[in-house]
């Protein structure tokens, strides 16, 4: 069964790919490289020993994404494309909801008008806002986005849901995920951010190689046990494989009309101190880093329970933090060693 991916070239639509073809599907990419390589296609094709199928364009271009989804007759979309840097939401506010409502829009239009029912959405924990407790359940109310990134998903979940209730005729799931992080343990993919990262882990790798200088760590006056923002961070490769156990609910499923939402972390959160400190204990390495302001946007302190996506889609995360460093720090040395 064929399955499109929208931002299937990016950090977790690529590992996304990777567990696909492990499932027994045919992932479809769809890819405008804005945010990421083509480079990646070559990687993901020797890691699978398959040939991945991957459009260059963008998702709001509903034209040539209809032809696609037309020629292609896909099971499913799982919907990853959009815009993801907090700070520059913030900066930025239009170019994200220019991008990630419209793309999102054009392709609930279109498998509404070709018929492709199951769709996998793409979220994120920043829905809940700065959380009333913790860990967060999907029961916690959701909250004022602290960013117009944060805002995009919640709007987007809305717009999933309505349609859902509206039209009878999509299964749909929105994976609240947390703080991905890792690389394939073949350290063939992994995360490949254009510039400067926005997201911490890569730049602690760029730093412990030598590619920065040294790393900021926006506040340590945070109301948490060493003053830095608490995370849940998940090995991207477990998180990918959610996305595959959400497919197979979806297409399992009796109903015509289904929406489910589903928080995808491991339960327990680590400081950004604690990280980085793990990040040296496993790799033996010492990190330059600095204390700084605190980053518009950022969340003090989240994590989420994820026991209903272990009761319903019958998973759970199974690598550890150890593991995702090293795994990281791998993929950082092997971009090094080709450069």
């Amino acid at each position: 069964m064929k399955v499109i991916v929208t931002g299937g070239l990016g950090f977790i639509g690529s590992h996304t790919v990777v567990e696909l073809w492990n499932s027994g599907f045919e992932p479809v990419i769809v890819d405008n490289l804005s945010n990421s390589n083509e480079s990646v296609l070559s990687q993901l094709n020797e890691l699978t020993g398959k040939q991945t199928t991957c459009y260059k364009i963008d998702c709001t271009e509903v034209d040539m994404l209809r032809e696609i989804i037309r020629e292609e007759k896909p099971e499913g979309i799982i919907h990853f494309a959009a815009h993801k840097a907090v700070g520059e939401s913030v900066k930025e506010p239009l170019k994200y909801y220019g991008n990630n409502v419209n793309s999102t829009l054009v392709l609930i239009n279109l498998m509404r008008e070709i018929g492709i029912k199951n769709l996998i959405f793409s979220s994120s924990c920043t829905v809940y806002g700065e959380p009333d407790s913790i860990p967060v359940t999907e029961q916690n109310r959701r909250k004022k986005a602290t960013s117009p990134y944060g805002n995009t998903k919640a709007i987007c979940e809305d717009i999933i849901e309505n349609s859902v209730h509206a039209y009878q005729c999509l299964r749909a799931t929105s994976l609240r995920y947390f703080n991905p992080i890792g690389a394939h343990p073949s350290g063939l993919i992994g995360e490949l951010p254009l510039g400067v990262p926005n997201n911490l882990v890569p730049y602690i790798t760029q730093t412990a190689v030598g590619k920065r200088p040294k790393l900021t760590v926006f506040g340590n006056d945070y109301d948490t046990a060493d003053g830095t923002c608490v995370r849940d961070f998940i090995h991207v490769v477990d998180l990918a494989q959610a996305h595959v156990a959400a497919l197979n609910f979806l297409i399992s499923s009796k109903s015509e009309s289904l929406y489910e939402v589903f928080n995808i972390g491991t339960g327990s959160g680590n400081s950004v101190l604690e990280l980085i400190q793990c990040f040296e204990e496993v790799n033996s390495v010492k990190l330059n880093y600095e204390f700084g302001s605190r980053r518009e946007g950022d969340i003090e302190k989240i994590y989420g329970c994820a026991d209903k996506a272990r009761a319903i889609l019958g998973w759970k995360s199974n690598k550890t933090l150890q593991e995702a460093l090293a795994d990281a720090y791998r993929w950082e040395r092997r971009l090094l060693e080709s450069n």
